[in-house]
Formats: C-alpha cells, sequence, structure tokens
C-alpha cells in the first residue's frame, strides 16, 4: 500500500486547516469560500427520480441503463451540438474526480509514457500519471509540446481555477495537432454550462472536430450545474476505440453508477429549466463577489467562465489566505494548482446568499 501512496503528493488541502481555524473564529462565523461544493438545494424533479428508483434491489450496468444513455446522447446534441452521437459514443462515471485519477491506468500507461496538462490546474491530473507511474508535464500552449511518447493530453475550458475558456479556434487548432501526432485528447469540460463572458465551446462540436470524435474524449458531471455532488454522476464522450475498451476494463472493477443515481441523472439531463435557475443564482453572487473582491483591492484574471473569481493582491497566495482568513473569509491559495498560481487565490461562487452577503459585507466596511 505505501508503494502506491508515496507515489502521491502531500494531500493539498491539509495545508489550509490553521487558516480555516482562524476564519471560523470570526464573531459572524466562517464564509467558507475554498471548495467549489454546491449548497443550493437538489433540484425536486431530480430528487423525485432517485425515490422512485429507491427499490433496485439488483446490480447496475457499467455502462448505465438504455433510458441514461438516451439522455447523455439527447443533451450531447442538444446542448453542445454534437452530431450522430450513438450509445458507443457514451460511458457514465462515478463522479469526474474517479476517472480522472484512474483514466491513465486503465488506459494503460506506464513508465516512459507522457501525460500533460495545463500549467495551472486541477492537481487530480498530476495524480492520475502519477497513479499510472507514467511521466507528466505542463503546458501554456498544448502545440508547443514535444509529442514524442505523449498519450494523454489533457485540455481543460473553461479552467478550474482560472475560468479561462479556450476560443473554437484554439481548440480546433489543438485538436488538429493532437491528431497528427496521434496524441488522445481528453477536455474536461466540467464547468462548460457556466460561461459568463464566454460562451465556451466543445471539442464534440463538428467545428472544432470536423465531424469526426477520433482520437477526442470530453469529461461532463453534474456536480455543479445540477448540484449533484453528492450523488457522483458523471460521465465521458467521444470516441468509440477508446470507449469501448474502457467499458470493459470497468465491467471487470465494478465501476458502476448506482441505479437511483443513473435515474436521477436522466431526469436531469432532460430538464434544462433547473440549469437556468441556478446559473442565474450564480451569476447574481458573481456579480455581488466580484464587485466587493475590486473595491478591496483586488485584481481579477481571466474568470469569464466557471464557479470561481481568481483572485490576486500581488503578493503570496498565503499572505493573502491569512488576510481574509483574518476577515473571517476562507479561499484556495493559488499554488494548489501550480506554481504559477503563487499569488493568485481562488474565490469559490458556492455559498449561500446569506454568506455571500457577509463576505461582501466584510470585504466593503
Amino acid at each position: 500500500m505505501s508503494a502506491v501512496s508515496d507515489r502521491l503528493p502531500a494531500f493539498p488541502w491539509d495545508k489550509l486547516e490553521p487558516y480555516k481555524k482562524t476564519a471560523a473564529a470570526h464573531p459572524r462565523g466562517i464564509v467558507d469560500l475554498s471548495v467549489g461544493t454546491p449548497v443550493d438545494p437538489v433540484p425536486e424533479l431530480i430528487q423525485k427520480a432517485l425515490v422512485d428508483a429507491a427499490d433496485s434491489p439488483g446490480y447496475p450496468t457499467v455502462w448505465g441503463t438504455p433510458a441514461l444513455r438516451d439522455a447523455i446522447t439527447g443533451w450531447l446534441e442538444r446542448r453542445l451540438g454534437a452530431r450522430d452521437v450513438t450509445h458507443r459514443h457514451v460511458l457514465p462515471v462515478v463522479g469526474s474526480k474517479e476517472l480522472v485519477a484512474w483514466l491513465p491506468t486503465q488506459l494503460g500507461l506506464g513508465p516512459g509514457d507522457k501525460v500533460a496538462y495545463p500549467r495551472l490546474a486541477y492537481p487530480t491530473y498530476e495524480v492520475g500519471a502519477r497513479l499510472a507511474r507514467a511521466e507528466y508535464e505542463v503546458y501554456d500552449d498544448p502545440r508547443e509540446l514535444d509529442p514524442t511518447n505523449l498519450k494523454l493530453l489533457w485540455l481543460n475550458s473553461p479552467s478550474n481555477p482560472t475560468g479561462k475558456v479556450l476560443s473554437k479556434e484554439e481548440l480546433t487548432g489543438i485538436v488538429a495537432w493532437a491528431r497528427e501526432h496521434g496524441v488522445l485528447i481528453v477536455s474536461d469540460e466540467c464547468y462548460l454550462e457556466l460561461g459568463w463572458e464566454a460562451d465556451p465551446v466543445s471539442v464534440l462540436h463538428p467545428d472544432v472536430n470536423g465531424g469526426s470524435y477520433d482520437g477526442i474524449l470530453a469529461v461532463h458531471s453534474l456536480s455543479k450545474r445540477s448540484n449533484l455532488a453528492g450523488y457522483r454522476a458523471a460521465f465521458v464522450a467521444g470516441d468509440p476505440a477508446v470507449l469501448m475498451p474502457l467499458l470493459e476494463i470497468r465491467k471487470h472493477g465494478g465501476m458502476m453508477t448506482s441505479a437511483p443515481t443513473q435515474a436521477a441523472v436522466v431526469a436531469a439531463l432532460g430538464d434544462d429549466e433547473h440549469v437556468r435557475l441556478q446559473r442565474e443564482r450564480y451569476a447574481a453572487r458573481r456579480d455581488r463577489l466580484r464587485a466587493a473582491l475590486l473595491s478591496h483591492g483586488f485584481r481579477i484574471e481571466h474568470s469569464e467562465a466557471s464557479l470561481y473569481l481568481w483572485s490576486t493582491r500581488d503578493e503570496s497566495c498565503w499572505d493573502t489566505v491569512a488576510h481574509l482568513a483574518g476577515l473571517g473569509i476562507l479561499v484556495a491559495p493559488g499554488d494548489f494548482y501550480g506554481e504559477a498560481g503563487e499569488k493568485f487565490v481562488r474565490v469559490a461562487l458556492t455559498a449561500t446568499d446569506e454568506r455571500i452577503d457577509e463576505a461582501v459585507a466584510r470585504l466593503t466596511a
């Protein structure tokens, strides 16, 4: 066991505990804007679908019910503009983090193979490479990478933590480059429905991929858009030549979404109204929090999409974390996401209206 755990970095969130204690000691309580965990209720139609499927004594299937696959393919075509999507183009997963962490291993990557991901990125991309004993490197523009032994290229648009969105032209160029060099693209698009000052585009759109899914996958989650983080509901879509062998591997591993969760996902993907309402909540919180941070002397970069404000006071991120903790506000230090984030903090929009208003009051006092 130690041989596996020794491959992994120290769990970064443990370093935040002293600052959390400081923030929690504020007389009006902590405003926790560090972790992007949803706080709003699960929509009633989704809860009802879950309850209605509660009597599920048999094993679910890894590939999911036909109704689930229909819901995913329908959503991909309706929302992302994908074309000619069949059941062979989709695979449910047990939350997107599980897929990110284990995909390199399940693809058979190992020593000598390379995984690349953005310079500022979700830490689990690195974790996945480490678990597979593969090499890993970061990039600013993936087309500048040496493609030798590069087997897996992670894209993340909209980005966590920065909220940066890759344009359709950038995505098209990257897909063409990856295909030229035989590199599998996996695009983490979990925040795609949360664009504010940009309209994010999927690699599954025909304008990006030329009408072919060869060599590309897209990862999507219902955690943020439907408040289903507790359900562990996500899926990956794209090249059947990759997904069908992956399905067989995951069958052997028993990596299946529960039957009630599958029913809930069918309901969630079939309804756009609850997503619109949740977007409105986040947009209002974003506007208030953004204005307060700017008035407090912060500069905000990117953040045109996703659930975060990538913010800086041009000082060490830990100095900023300490300053805000003194106000009872907890944020994530930017160096959790790479050395390039050492002067930034990630401020999440995932708090109740009351807590967001409390943060605004403290920042503007």
